[in-house]
């Protein structure tokens, strides 16, 4: 087992950086050395070094400039941020949805196993939810107005607003096949299940395509939470066909997405009736096309875009 690597302080890291091939600033450098950190760097200027035998060797492609990494990962952070406002959104219109299918049913109908799919872990579930009642519980006022007036018991609509992205869409999973497509029609996805294969239909039917993307989301959701890289990052893959069935989505991968572009699709997708009106495919297109295509050695493939993105039957409607 190698020992770990000893400690060096930024002017030895700088200096190295130089020897190993890259053009740097060294005031420029420190300053972000300093506030962002070499290792969490290290990560944006992988991509810089010489590739050699299928491993990437220290030293830097010719060329590699740290200000082209430093606008890398600034263009990143601002990549997180849409994804995180646009998660958000989505997620609220979810919980909006689930509260009035399942409050039509019963306001405490999520207690109900028989609700739900026979194959969901209800008691699983349930044990999840209620430990994130009792978090919530001692700063949350609408749980303790319950609480004093209803005996603890909480309405769905109450309920969710304690459970994060990844609860939230395994109950949706957990609902009835009709329900799930009612939900889906009323975020706007239209699915054709007509235009599917025999097999790929009888899936959809059974479980609406919807219910991987947003389990896809929440991943993506807690990735830009935890400030981790996704312009290149791999996560994942989630099928595509039914997705692109839907006119807006058509340009999806075909088979499966990985990458952050089909999850910045189905995202944009959702919002045009999540939120009507939103500029939110036109700041991550001018994002691109203003932060990330200037960077050199960098390409729109990295994240999955095809290469006349712009033409995309969804990229393509932006601020229209």
């Amino acid at each position: 087992m190698s020992e770990i690597k000893p400690y060096t302080d930024l002017y030895e890291r700088i200096a190295m950086l130089e020897r190993r091939g890259m053009s740097i600033d060294r005031a420029f450098a420190q300053q972000w050395l300093e506030n962002v950190g070499y290792y969490r760097l290290s990560g944006y200027w992988y991509p810089y070094r010489e590739l050699r035998h299928g491993l990437r060797a220290d030293r830097f492609v010719a060329g590699t400039a740290f200000a082209d990494v430093a606008a890398l990962y600034e263009f990143d952070r601002k990549l997180r941020t849409l994804v995180h406002d646009a998660v958000e959104r989505i997620e609220v219109s979810l919980r909006a949805h689930l509260n009035e299918s399942l409050g039509a049913i019963d306001p405490l109908s999520y207690l109900d196993p028989s609700n739900f799919r026979p194959t969901f872990a209800h008691d699983l579930w349930l044990q999840t939810t209620m430990r994130r009642v009792e978090r919530a519980r001692k700063r949350s006022e609408a749980i303790k107005h319950h609480d004093a007036k209803y005996d603890g018991s909480l309405p769905i609509w109450v309920l969710t607003e304690v459970l994060d992205f990844a609860d939230v869409s395994k109950l949706y999973e957990a609902l009835p096949s009709k329900m799930q497509w009612s939900i889906a029609e009323a975020m706007g996805v239209e699915v054709d299940v007509t235009a599917l294969s025999k097999n790929q239909a009888q899936k959809a039917v059974k479980l609406h395509p919807l219910v991987r993307w947003f389990e896809h989301l929440a991943v993506i959701r807690n990735t830009s939470a935890h400030h981790a890289r996704l312009w290149n990052q791999t996560f994942t893959p989630v099928g595509t066909a039914g997705l692109r069935t839907d006119a807006r989505m058509s340009g999806l991968p075909v088979g499966q997405s990985e990458r952050v572009f089909g999850a910045l699709t189905v995202m944009g997708a959702l919002l045009e009736t999540t939120s009507p009106g939103t500029t939110w495919l036109t700041k991550v297109a001018d994002l691109i096309e203003d932060s990330f295509l200037p960077i050199a050695g960098r390409s729109v493939k990295e994240m999955d875009f095809p290469a006349e993105w712009n033409n995309d039957p969804l990229w393509s409607r932006r601020a229209t």
